[in-house]
C-alpha cells in the first residue's frame, strides 16, 4: 500500500538507506515536517536514520514515519 501526501513534488536532494528514500538534509525535512504538520494537524518532527532524514510523528495513536517515494511524501512501514 502506497499511502501518499500532497501533490507537491519534493525536489530536494535524497538519499536511498536500506531500499527507502530519505532526505539528504535536516533542513528540508524540517521543511516538509512543517508543511506536513500544517495538513494533518498534529506534532511532525524529523529524525536521522542512517545516511537520511525522515518525518515522523503521531497519527491515530501510532507512531508514523514518512520518507519519499517518486518525488511524493509516502509512509515508510517498519
Amino acid at each position: 500500500m502506497m499511502n501518499t501526501i500532497f501533490s507537491v513534488p519534493v525536489f530536494d536532494a535524497t538519499v536511498i538507506y536500506e531500499g527507502n528514500e530519505l532526505f539528504k538534509g535536516q533542513g528540508a525535512a524540517r521543511m516538509w515536517a512543517d508543511k506536513l504538520a500544517k495538513e494533518i494537524e498534529t506534532e511532525v518532527g524529523v529524525r536521522k536514520i542512517g545516511t537520511g532524514w525522515v518525518l515522523f510523528g503521531q497519527l491515530d495513536g501510532a507512531e508514523v514515519i514518512w520518507g519519499i517515494h517518486g518525488q511524493r511524501l509516502k509512509r515508510i512501514e517498519s
